[in-house]
């Protein structure tokens, strides 16, 4: 099934269809591909919108439970730390 998501690390945010069953970094090769993503950043994890959870880059969009129109934020890692920081 395609789903329609938006992307966002810091001030890049682009929104693309996608086979729910691919890799969530794979989309992310798909913009830097199509040009649409100068970022170099990989990110490991992305917060959902919808779900309000972190999600992993290497598991597909189905297993993450990521659906049509949700928003995923990158997590860089000064941003963990300062989720952490502020959850103690």
């Amino acid at each position: 099934m395609y789903i329609t998501i938006t992307v966002r690390l810091k001030d890049e945010e682009a929104s693309l269809k996608i086979d729910n069953r691919q890799e969530i970094l794979a989309a992310l090769e798909i913009l830097k591909e199509s040009g649409r993503w100068t970022t170099n950043h990989r990110p490991a994890y992305y917060r959902s919108d919808m779900r309000e959870r972190l999600v992993s880059a290497y598991k597909t969009f189905e297993e993450e439970k990521i659906y049509d129109g949700d928003r995923l934020t990158a997590v860089l890692w000064e941003d963990a730390r300062e989720w952490e920081r502020q959850s103690r």
